[in-house]
């Protein structure tokens, strides 16, 4: 595997080292799940107060959606370990390419 420690010939150490870096893995998630969860909340709150007009609730939820996305990417599905380098290449790529497209289409339309 890309992310593991090499082996330091002592079997006890190499457990306690794989038990630390996992318990710490499982607190981000579980903090992540936790504001994943919270995000969500206020995305329903912000729907469901009359007091926001829609040209501020859209984009308001939008960007509570790419921030979990973010965080859906990074600790769920381990993009911040080492050797996804291409991976993410490759997906920033289409999210670049994306976004121009969609600047393109509606600059097109509107102007």
């Amino acid at each position: 595997m890309a992310n593991q420690q090499p082996s330091s010939g002592n079997p006890r150490v190499d457990v306690e080292y794989r038990r630390k870096k996992s318990a710490e893995e499982m607190r981000y998630q579980i903090v992540s799940f936790a504001l994943m969860i919270f995000l969500t909340l206020v995305a329903f709150v912000a729907v469901g107060y009359e007091g926001f007009s829609g040209w501020f609730t859209v984009p308001f939820i939008l960007l509570l959606a790419v921030i979990q996305v973010i965080f859906q990417l990074y600790y769920f599905m381990h993009m911040s370990h080492k050797g996804h380098e291409a991976p993410a290449l490759f997906l920033y790529s289409g999210v670049v390419v994306g976004a121009v497209t969609v600047l393109a289409f509606t600059t097109i339309i509107w102007w």
